[in-house]
């Protein structure tokens, strides 16, 4: 698998913890989009999409199922999330 691209929208709300989202195009041919940047206690998380569910919990409408892919996509969105705040400096 090669992420082939990652677009990042920086979310200009002073108050929230969500900073960005982004999209991830997966080997030219499939993309994720909704992908979160958030600010939590230990730094920036990436949260996968997700949907509420009925009884209020929320489950991931797409996401890796090993770690190794998981850091991966990890790390191309961190990487670019960066590179887009570096831009707005």
């Amino acid at each position: 698998m090669k992420i082939s691209d990652v677009r990042v929208r920086l979310v200009k709300k002073d108050d929230s913890k969500l900073k960005a989202v982004a999209s991830i195009t997966i080997d030219d041919c499939f993309v994720i989009h909704d992908i979160k940047i958030i600010d939590g206690s230990d730094g920036y998380f990436v949260a996968m999409p997700s949907r509420k569910t009925s009884d209020g919990e929320y489950k991931d409408i797409a996401h890796p199922i090993n770690s190794e892919t998981r850091q991966t996509v990890i790390d191309a969105v961190i990487e670019a999330f960066k590179l887009e705040l570096a831009k707005e400096e």
